[in-house]
């Protein structure tokens, strides 16, 4: 599978259908489902729903920066957004519901009014990678996703749409040979084999001593510190950090 083939962007109505998928799931939470811990270390399902809707509105303020030439940051620092996570995060149940409901229909609406000069133009992500406005599209996919499995709710890797994690492999794939070739402590390279789409990878600047082998979705959940990967084959090194 080539990189080309998992390149452009992201159509609305695929993450819409992503988007209501994430909020079915959030309607049939209880209030003290909203307090049992999700699949993040530290966080509870309320920590996961909180921010999740301040990642659309962060991710708004980079459709508005686009859509009117003025300058505005995903997020205004790093102290608010980690503040409004914990403070949204003991919320009842239908209170983290609404607020989700509320942030995607705002980001929705601003989308669907882009043009195609808007999507076109230069924006920067909190890290200050420079990108075009419609690479937002794939930003706000990747966290619906991820943060539905995080839920730990009864959605897993296994359910994501096999675009997704076609594009989602491939881009862990690139990004952990990025952290492996910085890592203080070398990675013996190691190949990727998915058993159910014909992917293959290579992790490390090395000749790979090891192959990881099982099905996309499992291996794409591991890259990404999702998965333990107890459901894949082979000799699993210990991967870096994600940075």
């Amino acid at each position: 599978m080539t990189s080309a083939a998992l390149e452009g962007p992201v159509s609305l109505d695929i993450l819409a259908e992503a988007t209501d998928r994430f909020l079915d799931t959030a309607r049939k939470l209880s209030n003290d489902d909203v307090h049992e811990p999700s699949l993040l270390p530290g966080w509870t399902r309320g920590h996961v729903l909180a921010h999740t809707a301040r990642n659309a509105d962060s991710l708004l303020n980079l459709l508005l920066w686009a859509h009117t030439g003025v300058e505005i940051p995903q997020y205004a620092s790093m102290f608010l957004r980690d503040f409004d996570i914990e403070a949204g995060a003991p919320r009842p149940a239908t209170e983290q519901l609404i607020d989700n409901e509320a942030a995607t229909k705002r980001w929705f609406a601003l989308a669907n009014s882009f043009t195609e000069e808007a999507w076109h133009a230069e924006v920067r992500t909190r890290q200050g990678r420079p990108i075009p406005a419609s690479e937002v599209r794939w930003m706000r996919l990747q966290e619906v996703e991820i943060h539905h499995v995080d839920l730990n709710a009864g959605y897993t890797p296994a359910d994501w749409p096999a675009p997704f994690v076609a594009r989602v492999l491939h881009q862990a794939t690139v990004d952990m040979n990025r952290i492996t070739a910085a890592a203080t402590e070398p990675v013996p390279g190691f190949e990727l084999d998915a058993t159910d789409t014909g992917f293959h990878g290579i992790v490390g600047a090395d000749a790979p001593t090891r192959s990881v082998a099982g099905p996309a979705s499992s291996i794409a959940a591991w890259l990404i510190g999702r998965s333990d990967g107890s459901d894949l084959t082979g000799e699993l090194p210990e991967l870096p950090a994600w940075k």
